[in-house]
């Protein structure tokens, strides 16, 4: 039995502003419809002979993780939340604790969710390659067949010695090169780039990793023993898991274990680790190898990557160039310097401002909001509840709220009043008044929100009920009925 194990964290800085930290990379819509988390449980669901994918991610993103898998109409095995960071190792090893639960021979398939594959039938050629070598005691990676000198991936050295059916021993591990480096690198026909992907025994991997970290397999094992179950999640315990080494399962097992194996792959992957990577993964529009998506008006431009999110972009003129405009932010770099974006990104945190982390369009696990406009004393926003979902039960002490419908049903509690609304109804919220907004109905319902008080941060909520396990006191008044 196979348990795929896909790991959906990041930072969200590489792709800025299009990515963020609470909206990173592997959950944006950059090449069709889908995510490239929706691409990646697409790909591992067909691996023969395997469960549902397990998925590890961060709590900020759990109700992300299981909203883009239900637009899939797939389950997944589990959602697994870390507390904290702690890198690949720490992460892997409580997968496979997990998959030991479900079957004591079991192997894992680990995968990131933010890269691209294209040709799948490649894929599954390297998977049924590393599968077998992982079935007779390997511990398998993935090298991506490299086409061109790359400074931004870790490279793998293959044994060309030591190979059987297409699969190599690992020679050795090398970090990211300078140009001359990889171009030497290219030319020996002996390295391939590191791509984050691997498949072995569960109880394999816990056992190499307890040789050389014992501290970390003490921690982690702690941390999924005393885990909780909140909804669909499990939440490993923060204290045990805060003990825990951080480091990457290369530095961890895969550079120190003498089972480490390497499969090449040639399968058009790309990490997509910068926009000119992404510039280059995707169709382009034009002979002249441009690419744009969105409200794009061009003149003599070339080479140039332009995306468009809101408003609209016209170019004239351009070469080589980055053009990406959200809502509250535009990006405008050479192509050849667009993995300096993340200097950017650092800048833009110590100034402490919101743009590394948030979009003007917030997700939450019941829909989702947009500033629309805000100044002095009030704000208005956009509101998107899913059919079936329902805000808190809450109450704000610096604000009152005017809310109006313009599609759809919503069924609100307004103080010690409950009633539907319907298009163009309207209900006031005064300061310090409980209440609650649901949408009882089949389609998104869509509200108009405008804000007015002293103070209007996102930090004056007081909640009393909640149907996501968001904090609430132990009780909640008596006189409120809570809805369903």
């Amino acid at each position: 039995m196979i348990v795929p194990v896909i790991l959906s964290g990041g930072s969200g800085t590489r792709l800025w502003p299009l990515s963020r930290s609470a909206y990173p990379k592997q959950f944006i819509p950059l090449m069709d419809d889908n995510s490239l988390f929706q691409a990646t449980f697409a790909r591992v669901a067909k691996l023969p002979d395997s469960t549902d994918a397990l998925v590890v991610c961060n709590e900020e993103h759990r109700f992300m993780v299981a909203e883009q898998v239900r637009k899939l109409d797939k389950k997944c095995l589990a959602i697994m939340l870390e507390p904290v960071g702690r890198n690949t190792a720490p992460a892997i090893a409580c997968a496979a604790l997990y998959a030991l639960q479900q079957n004591q021979d079991a192997l894992i398939m680990v995968t990131p969710s933010d890269h691209i594959i294209s040709d799948l039938s490649r894929f599954s050629e390297s998977m049924e390659k590393g599968i077998e070598a992982a079935k007779n005691g390997g511990l398998v990676t993935f090298g991506v067949v490299p086409d061109k000198p790359e400074t931004g991936y870790g490279y793998i050295r293959k044994d060309e010695d030591n190979q059987h059916l297409g699969t190599y021993q690992v020679a050795e591990f090398v970090e990211k090169p300078d140009l001359q480096t990889a171009i030497k690198y290219l030319d020996s026909g002996e390295y391939l780039w590191n791509s984050g992907m691997f498949v072995f025994q569960a109880q394999l991997y816990l056992q190499e990793l307890k040789k050389f970290q014992p501290e970390m397999v003490k921690a982690v094992t702690s941390a999924f023993e005393k885990q909780s179950v909140d909804l669909d999640f499990i939440r490993l315990d923060k204290e045990a898991f805060l003990a825990c080494p951080s480091e990457s399962i290369d530095y961890a097992v895969m550079e120190k274990t003498e089972k480490s194996m390497v499969v090449p792959m040639d399968a058009g992957w790309s990490d997509i680790g910068s926009w000119s990577a992404l510039s280059d993964a995707a169709v382009t529009d034009s002979e002249d190898d441009n690419v744009f998506l969105g409200d794009v008006l061009a003149k003599d431009v070339t080479n140039s990557y332009l995306r468009s999110e809101n408003r609209m972009i016209a170019g004239i003129g351009l070469d080589g160039l980055v053009v990406v405009e959200t809502a509250d932010a535009v990006l405008v770099a050479d192509k050849s310097r667009s993995q300096d974006v993340k200097e950017i990104v650092d800048r833009l945190k110590v100034s402490g401002r919101y743009e590394p982390f948030t979009h003007v369009r917030v997700y939450r696990p019941w829909g989702r909001y947009e500033t629309v406009d805000e100044c002095a004393r009030f704000k208005v926003k956009r509101i998107v509840v899913n059919p079936g979902a329902s805000l808190s039960l809450q109450k704000h002490n610096h604000r009152a709220e005017h809310w109006v419908v313009v599609k759809g049903t919503a069924r609100i509690i307004n103080g010690t009043e409950e009633k539907l609304l319907t298009e163009d109804q309207s209900t006031y919220i005064p300061i310090g008044t409980l209440h609650r907004l649901e949408n009882p109905g089949l389609i998104p319902l869509e509200i108009v929100e405008v804000q007015t008080g002293s103070y209007l941060g996102e930090d004056d909520i007081e909640r009393f009920s909640d149907d996501y396990g968001r904090h609430v006191p132990d009780t909640e008044p008596k006189s409120i009925r809570k809805t369903v």
